[in-house]
């Protein structure tokens, strides 16, 4: 290697395995790796590559900054490099490492140059170390067994404040995916890297970052287009998702009826279609006879047809599902039933109310979006007057649209309502944000028209002094669903608006002048 990379005047270098065969040789002092190696030795969160490099250089000098990145983003075992003499024998030897995690933030350690013949490095006994190290280091995260663990990132122009908002935000939604967060990244772009959301530089410290710490993926909060996906997937192996995969993600786990289920599908196809890839026509299908000669149909167009085929199917399961919910909302509206819905931001405590308002026992976990599927239960005030109560899925800022598109079967229920109490936390942080977004999602769905009644929850969690002026400022009623006593404003709210809501029922289901005894159905 050394004679030769006189004669050429360039480096060379060769990727070894464990096994000590050589498996690439590498001419200059870039380091790509082909993607053939990159399919065989792909790299753990947990591990190292198994691979070592060792390059030649003319120039007797030590280790750059662009060889010790390769080193951390590659996972290599070792890399080293040998300087070569005048003569084309090779000089001083210069080695470096990773580092299991010490909490100190030392990615690698660099070993003390020594003349190439004086080497007593016994690679085989080294690693084995290593990978011990790296495994005895890793296990002692705080990392529930099962659980998967990521780092999470936000690129955008906004505010330091703004941006830690998102990201705590993002971090109830990773773990209500079950995801431990271990590590968040706030980088203020301009209008976005065109090809990676971030610029290259700051990818690859993230990217490194996450094998360092032995987390499982990376998770944007802004959406990735189809090209950044498939740029970021061609620079590593980890997985990088954004935050409308991880939100399908949690949809995907929670919905238990068939339409839940239904929706959700659909959603995810909508969302994989654009985002597909090929790898050109080694995937091809190669056809016979007259006319069907060459590459065929790629594997990557069999996909996309396949996907589209499931998609027409699925909206045609849908049309069925809402014609059967328009019929039960035809014979709730026969009952001359008034509909009060329940909405808000996730986990405001929508579904502990709906519990505690109608003895239910709805799921109601400390977790963004427990709820997807449209819950309704009826409500007795004296004088046998009946409401019904819906709860549906929460809302959210940024809600994808292909959820919105996928579950406006769904959010049609709240067509239905003749009025809609706001649920809103209290405690959260951005408060005026959740309560913009709630509404700018009834805006869209042509729901703003129908009378809003806001409700603040969880008002235990804070002092008082500190609640009534929100309430005052708001003009909204303050409450909290773990405590019956204080729904009473609530629910007198609501008992005075019942004759109002009776009119406007009986209107909009052209009772008006109907005489038809009113008949109630067990379970509504």
């Amino acid at each position: 290697m050394c004679l030769l990379t006189l004669d050429i005047r360039r480096p060379i270098a060769v990727l070894l395995t464990r096994r000590g065969l050589v498996q690439e040789i590498i001419v200059g002092t870039d380091l790509i790796l082909s993607p053939a190696t990159t399919a065989k030795f792909r790299v753990g969160p947990r591990s190292l590559r198994g691979l070592r490099l060792i390059r030649t250089q003319l120039h007797d000098q030590p280790l750059s900054q662009e060889s010790l990145t390769d080193l951390a983003f590659l996972r290599l075992d070792l890399i080293g490099t040998v300087s070569v003499s005048a003569d084309g024998n090779p000089g001083n030897l210069y080695l470096a490492h990773l580092l299991p995690p010490d909490g100190k933030g030392r990615m690698c350690q660099i070993l003390k140059a020594v003349p190439f013949p004086q080497c007593s490095l016994s690679f085989d006994r080294f690693i084995l170390e290593l990978e011990a190290e790296v495994q005895a280091a890793l296990s002692h995260q705080a990392v529930k067994e099962g659980d998967e663990s990521a780092i999470i990132v936000s690129a955008s122009p906004q505010g330091r404040a703004e941006q830690a908002d998102r990201l705590d935000e993002l971090a109830e939604l990773a773990r209500s995916a079950g995801v431990a967060v271990i590590d968040r990244v706030a980088q203020r772009t301009a209008d976005g890297h065109q090809r990676y959301l971030l610029g290259s530089g700051k990818l690859k410290e993230v990217l490194i970052q996450t094998l360092h710490k032995g987390g499982d993926m990376v998770i944007f909060d802004q959406t990735l287009s189809p090209a950044q996906s498939r740029a970021i997937a061609e620079m590593t192996d980890i997985k990088v998702i954004d935050r409308t995969q991880l939100i399908l993600d949690i949809f995907a786990r929670r919905a238990h009826s068939r339409e839940g289920k239904v929706q959700v599908e659909l959603a995810q196809l909508r969302y994989l279609l654009p985002r597909l890839s090929g790898k050109g026509t080694q995937l091809s299908r190669l056809g016979g006879g007259i006319g069907t000669r060459g590459p065929g149909e790629t594997k990557l167009e069999t996909d996309r047809r396949r996907i589209r085929d499931r998609i027409t199917r699925l909206e045609h399961e849908l049309e069925h599902v809402a014609r059967q919910q328009g019929q039960r909302r035809a014979r709730r509206g026969r009952h001359n039933l008034p509909v009060v819905s329940l909405v808000g931001y996730t986990n405001a405590g929508k579904s502990t109310l709906l519990n505690v308002l109608t003895d239910s026992q709805v799921s109601a976990e400390n977790r963004v979006f427990e709820t997807l599927d449209t819950t309704s239960r009826r409500l007795r005030f004296p004088q046998d007057r009946e409401i019904i109560v819906t709860d549906t899925v929460g809302f959210i800022r940024d809600l994808p649209q292909e959820l919105l598109g996928a579950f406006r079967t769904t959010l049609e229920e709240l067509r239905e309502a003749d009025l809609l109490i706001h649920i809103v936390d209290v405690g959260a942080v951005d408060i005026d944000v959740q309560i913009t977004a709630v509404v700018a999602i009834l805006r869209e769905l042509d729901l703003d028209a129908i009378p809003r009644m806001l409700v603040f929850n969880k008002c235990d969690q804070l002092p008082a002094y500190h609640v009534e002026p929100l309430c005052r400022r708001y003009r909204a009623i303050g409450i909290s669903a773990l405590h019956a006593d204080s729904l009473r404003p609530l629910l007198a709210a609501i008992e005075a608006e019942l004759p109002s809501l009776m009119a406007n029922h009986r209107a909009s289901s052209g009772l008006e002048n109907s005489d038809e005894t009113t008949v109630l159905a067990s379970h509504p």
